[in-house]
């Protein structure tokens, strides 16, 4: 990326993180778009892995009082088995085709949710491992998974503090398992490592704001929130792809 477009790249993924913050499910979700107008996919997988990792800490830090450690296993464990098979298969499959899949099936849950209010989902195990999955399959394939443990958990309809530290945790290890992973598929270049630690600060920041964002919001208002987010990136998945 060229340095004049840095303050761009910088101040895009600082709303990222804010935005993710306050709906709950992460910054890769927005970041990872972002990105792609800057660098080429594989790229953009790495660099996204290793950002996520400080941005779940901040977030972990600034919400510990609060998660669910039943979701975190039931949900989290699916999520990092599965976020490794997608991180292998990522350079065998057509990003765009399963980037369709995935803005129709956003696009789908969340506008059932927004319609039917008091719809819920039960936080049973076997609902978590299955959200848990999904989410960590895109995560590895596409970069992101947090619209889908988003919607899962919006589903349960987990108070907000718990929401965000329980899903901060899960995709901690996420990120994690595909960091590895990435690393050995090489796509984490030296030529990138010096926005490392710019977006370390980005994350802390947008994290902070987010978190400032949310004291100021109820939890109804939380949840809307969450799923007209998840309703936009679903949109765009569909529209950035024509």
């Amino acid at each position: 990326m060229l340095l004049k477009y840095l303050p761009v790249f910088v101040i895009l993924s600082l709303l990222a993180e804010v935005l993710g913050t306050v709906g709950g499910f992460g910054s890769s979700v927005f970041f990872v778009p972002i990105a792609n107008f800057f660098f080429d996919f594989q790229s953009v997988l790495g660099i996204t892995a290793l950002y996520h990792l400080s941005s779940n800490m901040s977030k972990i830090v600034l919400f510990r009082k609060g998660f669910d450690k039943k979701i975190v296993l039931t949900l989290g464990i699916p999520a990092v088995v599965f976020v490794s098979v997608g991180a292998y298969f990522s350079k065998f499959l057509d990003p765009k085709i399963l980037t369709y899949i995935l803005g129709g099936f956003l696009i789908g849950l969340s506008l059932l949710f927004l319609m039917f209010r008091e719809l819920a989902v039960k936080p049973k195990a076997k609902n978590a491992m299955i959200g848990g999955a999904l989410s960590g399959l895109s995560a590895g394939l596409l970069g992101t998974g947090g619209a889908i443990r988003g919607i899962t958990l919006a589903a349960f309809k987990i108070e907000k503090d718990k929401f965000i530290a329980t899903s901060a945790i899960i995709d901690f290890g996420v990120d994690f398992s595909r960091s590895i992973i990435y690393y050995f598929n090489g796509y984490m270049h030296k030529r990138d490592l010096y926005l490392i630690p710019i977006l370390i600060v980005v994350s802390i920041l947008g994290t902070w704001i987010g978190k400032r964002i949310l004291n100021n919001i109820s939890q109804e208002q939380f949840r809307s929130f969450v799923l007209v987010l998840i309703l936009i990136v679903g949109f765009i998945s569909v529209v950035s792809n024509v």
